[in-house]
């Protein structure tokens, strides 16, 4: 089994190349096809809810609104088609995608990104998505989307060059559930990566050891070195992506939101710091 589809959302905010350069990095590695999708706004979605809007009003709202739709689409697509020229990605309409080398299409949708995340994300086998933007409000509730609604792994990236994806692999490994099911969904990634390096809070006694955690990846022929840290249980995540960048990790894998949602968000957590502060590639799993 190997990565062979990443789903990259593709907006007017001016991160879409960088998305797609940390997708490319990963897919280089698979030899995989990247699905970029632009999510067209619904002109209703603009009216008030709950809000008497005369008619008139609302015919120059839908009017409006289909206007800068199209700019928006128009300006994506042509980020999207410049990006694989120059790059000499081949852009296809259908598939089977090729298994030797990078391939791309291209993926329109009508409603809300999040929305369209939630399902279409179902059939990738991985999701590329921005850093939340906290100071322009944008981007949550995709990741969050992506992560809660399909099953599948998420790639975070945050808004910096990045050379690399996949070589040098990171894990937080707490012996939750979700860690194990972030390493089990990753085994395709960690079968190609050059090192990989469970990462474990020294003195915790964890349900399921790191130790336990480096034998079943063995099994996979995987060789992992194990390697704690010591931290605070409110230090975790800064001391996660801390250790990650000590080894040269180029991603950090790491089960997302262990605690319930509401909780990470009222008391803090170790994936919302994560979350938050990393300035590296994150593979995150719920």
């Amino acid at each position: 089994m190997t990565v062979r589809t990443i789903l990259v959302p593709l907006r007017g905010d001016g991160k879409g190349e960088g998305v797609l350069d940390h997708a490319l990095c990963l897919a280089r590695r698979h030899h995989a096809h990247l699905e970029a999708l632009h999510c067209r706004p619904r002109p209703e979605d603009l009216i008030p809810f709950g809000v008497f809007v005369p008619a008139t009003l609302r015919k120059e709202i839908v009017a409006s609104a289909g206007t800068l739709a199209n700019e928006e689409e128009n300006k994506v697509r042509e980020l999207f088609d410049r990006y694989c020229r120059e790059r000499d990605i081949p852009e296809l309409d259908d598939g089977p995608w090729p298994r030797d080398h990078v391939s791309a299409s291209w993926r329109e949708e009508t409603g809300k990104q999040a929305q369209v995340i939630g399902l279409r994300g179902r059939l990738a086998d991985l999701i590329a998505v921005a850093q939340p933007d906290h100071e322009q409000n944008l981007g949550r509730n995709t990741l969050e989307s992506a992560l809660m609604e399909t099953g599948k792994l998420v790639l975070m990236c945050p808004p910096k060059p990045v050379a690399s994806v996949g070589a040098r692999v990171a894990i937080a490994w707490n012996g939750s559930g979700e860690s194990a099911r972030a390493v089990t969904a990753a085994l395709p990634l960690l079968n190609k990566a050059d090192s990989v390096t469970l990462l474990t809070r020294e003195g915790e006694n964890l349900p399921v050891s790191a130790e336990e955690a480096k034998d079943y990846l063995a099994v996979h022929d995987i060789e992992a070195v194990l390697r704690g840290f010591k931290a605070a249980p409110s230090a975790v995540g800064q001391a996660l992506l801390a250790g990650a960048k000590e080894i040269d990790a180029d991603c950090l894998l790491m089960g997302a939101y262990g605690q319930s949602r509401r909780r990470e968000l009222v008391m803090g957590g170790v994936t919302q710091h994560v979350v938050d502060h990393a300035d590296m590639p994150i593979v995150l799993m719920h």
